[in-house]
């Protein structure tokens, strides 16, 4: 049986395919509609099949031909800053065309389900490291998109039978150990993205939002997950869902935490750099601080591999070299 990927050609969706291909999944089909998404990410022994998610009759071709199973769900909208801007964008990227998405799959016979969530639905945990059933309190509209998602999947589940997996993650940083692919959108506004720009003298500057959060030294603590652990964590929750496993709702971070200040000192340090940074006011919508308690995914055999936050720097860094060159051809 097949595993559908949508957004599989972007930075998490592509880490997932390759994870699923080297545990030897032989059949992964991806749904992208390339806007955020790069075609050459994907191996090409993977079927891309071009298109947006919320295209009922499409996806229902494609899990009709591939004989697809299992539905990984990565294709979203994901910048809080512009969340805010455009709520009703993120609504219907992340909700409606969600609710599109499971009711095609629904109708076709797909018996599991993993959702790619994240930590934004805890909002400002007065608990920390945040356990899954802390009561979720989400403070702007990317996370509250996500939950509606959530609370849709779980009770599509209940109602036609299938299984899930809901990942919540934390902060999602590195690239592929190997050099596959990494985070390849231009504009993207990942923290160790941007930073390993500014080190390689792409970005003029890093501009820090808030300095006076209730934290160690002002700015904004997070737990960074590398993306290849992560892309792990969702093919171990395939295998829990095929081996008759129960439906599940799990965070995915190391429980450690680094504020945006210590990151960027690991970035000029590992990169032999140093780079202009700008302090500015907070941007709306972002929490103070947020770590994992990941005990519920490590329960089912996930075992990082790659959790030193040195070892991520250097992956990124080593990822943006290599895009600068592509590029350059």
């Amino acid at each position: 049986m097949a595993v559908l990927v949508t957004g599989g050609a972007g930075y998490i969706g592509s880490h997932m395919v390759l994870a699923l291909l080297d545990a030897g999944h032989d059949k992964v089909v991806v749904i992208d509609d390339l806007s955020t998404g790069f075609d050459w990410a994907l191996p090409p022994e993977v079927t891309l099949v071009v298109g947006d998610i919320a295209d009922q009759d499409l996806v229902a071709e494609t899990i009709r031909q591939h004989g697809v199973d299992a539905l990984a769900h990565f294709a979203a909208r994901i910048v809080v800053p512009d969340s805010v801007a455009d709520p009703l964008g993120y609504y219907l990227a992340n909700t409606v065309k969600t609710r599109a998405l499971i009711e095609t799959a629904v109708r076709e016979g797909v018996r599991h389900v993993i959702f790619s969530s994240t930590a934004a639905v805890y909002g400002e945990p007065d608990h920390v490291p945040v356990p899954e059933d802390l009561p979720a309190a989400p403070i702007n509209p990317y996370g509250r998109s996500k939950l509606m998602s959530e609370w849709m999947i779980a009770d599509a589940a209940r109602a036609h039978g299938f299984t899930y997996v809901i990942l919540r993650y934390f902060n999602v940083a590195g690239a592929d150990p190997r050099g596959r692919t990494g985070q390849s959108t231009p504009n993207a506004t990942h923290l160790i993205k941007v930073a390993t720009q500014a080190a390689l003298g792409q970005r003029s500057h890093l501009d820090v939002y808030g300095t006076d959060y209730p934290t160690p030294d002002g700015s904004c603590l997070r737990d960074y997950i590398q993306v290849s652990d992560l892309a792990e964590a969702h093919r171990v929750a395939l295998d829990h869902l095929r081996g008759g496993g129960a439906s599940l709702t799990m965070n995915c971070g190391y429980g450690q935490g680094y504020s945006v200040l210590d990151v960027i000192e690991v970035v000029k340090r590992v990169s032999g750099r140093d780079f202009e940074v700008r302090l500015c006011p907070r941007r709306p919508g972002d929490p103070a601080r947020i770590i994992a308690q990941a005990d519920r995914i490590r329960s089912l055999g996930w075992t990082p591999r790659h959790a030193s936050l040195d070892g991520i720097v250097a992956q990124a860094l080593a990822w943006e070299d290599a895009l600068t060159k592509r590029n350059r051809l």
